[in-house]
């Protein structure tokens, strides 16, 4: 979906509100990889760098834990971007069950050059998250989530809050903003409740609650401009990592989206 000039417009001037805070530091503004889940990793790479992209979170498929990547796929990776002058500063893992699975995202991830490991781990195997990341001098953000007729473990702020009781300050959250409205939350609600513990921000919009249709920054129910001016009030200085989960030919509305954050940043 194209966005309009009066949604674009709208944005724009709902970032205005923001004024008196761009004197500070700058949000720190990248791209999700599963953005570019549809085309080849040499055109995505193309496309980083057509957008002057420097920071990404790498969550393409191919690249996921549960799909059992080949270390090699890493490297060579690692070595194209770093060729790019492009920074991967976390990586998915969505599937961390067991020790093994930390393990080996841990092992993913530094070959990456990551500093987070993004995932949805529960229970038990979380003090062992946290131990072991913290001896990595690594960080981890748990990811909520919206799965349609399926209650997942991480859907509100409270579900995330709950899991980092008694976790140092090594485990966070990403924070999916979309799918915190799929799920029927707020998303500035959301931000001031996670705070301090932010490690990501995935930062997308929804069309409605209780579905996943993306659409252009500043269309949908995720309150855009209020959700970055309440990063910047609270000195959030993680990556904001934009991310288009739809098909087709995206390239246009990546490029427009990317400078609708950035005139929020």
């Amino acid at each position: 979906m194209m966005q309009t000039r009066r949604g674009f417009v709208r944005v724009l001037a709902g970032g205005a509100a923001c004024a008196p805070l761009i004197a500070g530091r700058r949000l720190n503004i990248g791209i999700g990889a599963y953005t570019y889940h549809a085309i080849s990793v040499d055109a995505m790479i193309e496309q980083l760098r057509a957008l002057k992209v420097t920071e990404i979170e790498m969550s393409r498929g191919e690249f996921m834990n549960f799909n059992k990547p080949p270390a090699e796929l890493f490297g060579s990776f690692r070595s194209k971007i770093d060729a790019a002058g492009i920074r991967c500063v976390s990586y998915y893992a969505p599937t961390i069950k067991d020790r093994a699975d930390l393990d080996g995202a841990i092992r993913f991830a530094r070959i990456l050059g990551c500093s987070n490991i993004t995932g949805d781990p529960t229970g038990t195997v979380l003090k062992y998250v946290d131990e072991r990341m913290s001896s990595e001098g690594m960080s981890f953000g748990i990811h909520n989530h919206y799965f349609k007729n399926r209650k997942f473990d991480y859907e509100s702020p409270e579900d995330i809050l709950r899991a980092l009781d008694g976790l140092s300050s090594t485990v966070g959250c990403t924070l999916d903003v979309g799918h915190i409205v799929s799920c029927g939350h707020d998303t500035v609600d959301a931000v001031r409740k996670l705070g301090s513990r932010l490690k990501l921000v995935h930062l997308k919009d929804i069309q409605a609650r209780g579905g996943e249709v993306n659409v252009p920054l500043g269309q949908g129910l995720c309150r855009i401009p209020e959700v970055m001016r309440e990063l910047r009030r609270i000195g959030f200085k993680g990556l904001i990592a934009l991310e288009y989960e739809k098909d087709g030919d995206i390239l246009d509305d990546v490029r427009r989206q990317i400078a609708v954050a950035r005139k929020l940043a």
